[in-house]
C-alpha cells in the first residue's frame, strides 16, 4: 500500500488535518524507516504537534459527515 493520504486528528485544538501527500513527499517518505520520523518533518509546514495528535495514513481517501 502506498500513502498518498494522511489523516491527523489535532486532540489538543479539536482539529481535522488532511493532508495529500506531493509525489516529492511520497517519494521522500520512502526514505524513512519510520513513518511518523517523516511526520515529524511535516509539523511545520501543516502547522501541528505530532505529541498532540492521532494520525492514520491510507492509500485512497474517503469521508462521511452525519448531522454537518
Amino acid at each position: 500500500m502506498e500513502t498518498n493520504y494522511i489523516i491527523i486528528l489535532d486532540y489538543s485544538v479539536g482539529e481535522v488535518i488532511k493532508i495529500k501527500l506531493t509525489k516529492e513527499q511520497i517519494e521522500e517518505s520512502e526514505k524513512y524507516d519510520d513513518f511518523e520520523t517523516f511526520l515529524s518533518t511535516l509539523e511545520e509546514v501543516y502547522d501541528f504537534r505530532l505529541k498532540d495528535c492521532l494520525w492514520m495514513c491510507t492509500e485512497s481517501y474517503q469521508e462521511r459527515s452525519f448531522g454537518f
